[in-house]
């Protein structure tokens, strides 16, 4: 007899009916994927955990109302992006607290790469996407960072892909211009991904 592995569809459909298990499995099998993409949103790996928490309650909250019309990274993914976003607001809105720059991975530098000048150039990238305004900047990290396609990214955010697309145009004209300095012997810092 084989054992069959639960689709995500199946954990979402056997949280709805009360079931913690298939929660702890649905945490296990994406807590890496949401951990990470909250971090780059976030830029604080404690908030970026405090995130997946809440975004993970969301998913057992909201269980019950999922329809397996869309991907369920697609619809995971709107639910860590938007709580992200009303967490980064709220942190604007609080003059007690100092938000953090949003963090993007750092490429991997070559072997014959200087280590203080590659953090200094990821400091300089992670500013520059951190400075974009909201929507160009969540466009970004989801094309350059999750390696979305412009249809998944409409269909995360709610946008067209038409908004998608002159979003991300607008977001990596505004990096090149920013990060131009850095462009003397790197010149992808600010080129997308061929994807669409």
């Amino acid at each position: 007899m084989t054992s069959h592995t639960p689709t995500d569809a199946d954990l979402v459909a056997a949280i709805a009916g009360g079931d913690l298990n298939a929660l702890g499995d649905l945490v296990h099998r994406h807590q890496d994927r949401v951990m990470a993409l909250a971090y780059r949103f976030l830029g604080c790996r404690h908030r970026a955990a405090d995130a997946a928490q809440e975004v993970f309650l969301k998913v057992a909250r909201a269980a019950p109302r999922y329809t397996p019309d869309a991907r369920f990274t697609t619809w995971l993914y709107r639910i860590v992006v938007n709580h992200c976003l009303d967490d980064v607001r709220r942190q604007k809105r609080s003059p007690r607290t100092l938000s953090a720059v949003p963090a993007v991975p750092d490429d991997p530098p070559g072997d014959d790469a200087d280590p203080l000048e590659a953090d200094e150039t990821a400091r300089q990238v992670r500013a520059a996407i951190a400075a974009l305004p909201e929507r160009q900047r969540t466009a970004v990290l989801l094309h350059r960072y999750e390696d979305l396609s412009h249809r998944a990214i409409a269909e995360v955010t709610g946008w067209t892909p038409s908004a998608v697309e002159s979003l991300l145009v607008r977001a990596y004209a505004n990096l090149r211009k920013t990060l131009a300095p850095l462009a003397d012997g790197d010149a992808s810092a600010g080129n997308p991904p061929g994807k669409r």
